[in-house]
């Protein structure tokens, strides 16, 4: 049986893995499902190797840390007695890997953002490739807890609202103080109108022309409706007076045939059709 390689590159790293094909699950020619080593080269950095639990732990620390980068809240991945580890040391990340033999000391790299995406893709390619038949632990993407997500914000933008709002409410009251108060007994409700409904006490208002009393009538007069006749008066010669009916034409002389005449003597009687004097 041939033993396979497959290698992942980028521009500063280079990651390698060698394997079996596992025939008692019927796996192609070309995939490895029985890994046997693995090898990391970055760039200016000493080669790593390691077995399948180091390449597990790598992927379980590396992803999640650049998610959590990516979002604004980088911390620390991976248990004091895991083979790998990764810490955010700005503007570097510092990427350990303990060895499994005892009194060994761990081996620290440090790298930069260019050096840490072309891992993450590296390591990315791995897992998308469908000629690896690991079934490797990986982590699934988890959300960002409440904690991390204050973290992001920074102290001065999260205490800054509150201060505002205090000082503002302090403002508000220290104007209102200064305003001063009402003297009881100081206002009436005549100033509440206006000046227009003040009424000098010293002077009497004039009476309403609606309300005035109406003139009365002299005694012995009779009035047409919305005229007053004078008495001893009589109307014009020809003409037709108030009541309708014809006015004598001169004085002492008698009146047409079949006119009717109406004095206004105190009574105002009536007289029937005059005759003409034989």
């Amino acid at each position: 049986m041939i033993k396979l390689s497959h290698r992942y590159e980028q521009i500063s790293c280079r990651l390698t893995v060698e394997g079996f094909p596992d025939v008692s699950t019927g796996q192609g020619s070309q995939a490895i499902g029985i890994l046997t080593g693995w090898s990391l080269a970055l760039a200016g950095h000493t080669e790593l190797e390691g077995k399948r639990e180091h390449l597990e732990a790598l992927l379980r620390v590396v992803a999640p840390y650049a998610r959590h980068l990516i979002s604004g809240a980088p911390r620390v991945f991976g248990d004091p007695d895991s083979p790998v580890a990764i810490h955010p040391d700005a503007p570097r990340h510092r990427l350990e890997l303990r060895s499994s033999q005892p009194h060994t000391p761990p081996l620290t790299l440090h790298l930069d953002d260019a050096e840490l995406a072309d891992l993450v893709r590296c390591l990315d390619q791995l897992v998308l490739d469908a000629r690896l038949q690991l079934n490797l632990q990986t982590p699934r993407p988890q959300p960002l807890r409440r904690s991390e997500l204050r973290k992001r914000v920074p102290l001065g933008r999260r205490i800054a609202a509150p201060i505002c709002g205090m000082a503002a409410l302090g403002l508000a009251g220290a104007v209102s103080w200064m305003v001063p108060t009402p003297k009881p007994g100081s206002f009436s409700p005549a100033q509440a109108k206006g000046p227009s409904s003040l009424v000098d006490p010293g002077k009497t208002a004039a009476p309403d022309k609606s309300t005035a009393p109406s003139k009365s009538t002299e005694p012995g007069k009779s009035t047409a409706p919305g005229k007053t006749a004078s008495p001893g008066k009589s109307g014009a010669p020809g003409q037709i007076g108030a009541t309708g009916l014809a006015a004598p034409n001169r004085a002492g002389e008698a009146p047409a045939p079949g006119a009717q005449t109406q004095t206004n003597q105190g009574a105002g009687t009536r007289t029937g059709p005059s005759q003409a004097p034989r």
